[in-house]
């Protein structure tokens, strides 16, 4: 190699050193991208905190559960959350998925917390069908209670032909607090279970 050759490759090297000594203090100035994705997990768990043994088969004034509800912030930083519990019919709509819009249905409870980094929430869940009714083809459920709070619901489910049943659907809403609009926002993540109320 010539003395040309050499000089080129010591003034790579030498830049290629100083840039890397120099990252540390560059961090303090320059917003460097992290890798992976910003979201939060939203997980529903049965009776032994596995996907699995979710109550289904419902009577009147029964204690369901526990499930377990859980949330893991993986966000890069601290955040605001809320979970709505809500019951629906079958024919009631779930949140919008194309839209990012929550269910219409309106809340029976909800949980506020805040979480850091990688930081998890869970808690149990609770829930029981206090009062319900039939009317020719369709049962209405009057009252429930979620933790230990009762809530009226009069919500009536018609008779479902398929599967033979009366239908409800006890589903959670996951929303995030804006701190620009100072409010708490839809974050498009919901889980849910069926509720047989059949047999009450």
């Amino acid at each position: 190699m010539k003395f040309e050759d050499y000089r080129a490759l010591f003034l790579v090297a030498s830049l290629v050193s100083g840039v890397l000594a120099a990252s540390p203090a560059l961090s303090l100035f320059v917003s460097f991208p992290t890798s992976g994705e910003s979201f939060s997990e939203f997980w529903l768990l049965g009776l032994d905190h596995r996907a699995e043994s979710y109550p289904f088969n419902v009577s009147v004034d029964e204690t369901n559960g526990p499930i377990y509800l859980g949330v893991r912030n993986h966000m890069g930083s601290s955040k605001y959350y809320m979970v709505y519990v809500k019951l629906r019919n079958q024919t009631q709509p779930l949140p919008d998925g194309s839209t990012g819009k929550p269910s219409p249905v309106p809340p029976l409870y909800e949980f506020q917390f805040f979480l850091s980094d990688d930081e998890v929430w869970e808690h149990p869940v609770t829930f029981v069908i206090h009062y319900t009714s039939s009317q020719n083809d369709s049962v209405v459920v009057h009252y429930t209670s979620i933790n230990g709070v009762r809530f009226p619901v009069n919500s009536s489910s018609i008779w479902d032909w398929e599967r033979n049943g009366f239908y409800y659907q006890l589903f959670f809403e996951l929303w995030l607090y804006n701190t620009a609009s100072h409010s708490f926002q839809y974050y498009d993540r919901f889980v849910g279970i069926w509720l047989n109320m059949t047999v009450f």
